[in-house]
């Protein structure tokens, strides 16, 4: 079994602020009609930001402080005392993984790829599909 490779994002140059806010680089045009432009503001100015914001905060004075958002997670996993750090991090790592998987005119079929991983581990592209609209019940996963 291969692992998975969290670390996608670049470290922050700064390491006293340990994650940066970085503006926004696709033009809020290019998502219309699928996302309003009021919608990706809101959701990346102000929802993402304060998941940044909290996550700095928690981190000042930390052993964690100057990481990665990866270690980050990958420290404070399954750590009751350190939940809130794990949780504004996820969040964070969440945001941005979401963020750069958007691309105008994005969307339709998967690559072939992908399409026979959905179908090995679903059955098949629509299964996946319910299987998902069904998690939009979960805290956090919309």
């Amino acid at each position: 079994m291969s692992t998975v490779n969290l670390d996608n994002f670049p470290k922050p140059p700064n390491p006293v602020l340990n994650m940066c806010w970085h503006p926004f680089r696709i033009r809020i045009m290019h998502w219309k009609p699928v996302i309003t432009a009021n919608t990706l503001s809101f959701h990346y100015g102000k929802h993402h930001k304060t998941y940044v914001d909290n996550l700095n905060n928690l981190l000042a004075n930390s052993d964690l402080a100057g990481q990665s958002l990866e270690q980050i997670i990958r420290a404070t996993a399954g750590q009751a005392d350190k939940a809130a750090i794990f949780n504004n991090a996820a969040q964070v790592w969440n945001h941005m993984f979401y963020w750069h998987s958007l691309k105008p005119n994005g969307g339709g079929e998967p690559s072939a790829v992908l399409k026979q991983k959905i179908e090995a581990s679903f059955g098949s592209l629509e299964a996946c599909r319910k299987t998902l609209q069904a998690a939009l019940t979960q805290f956090g996963s919309g």
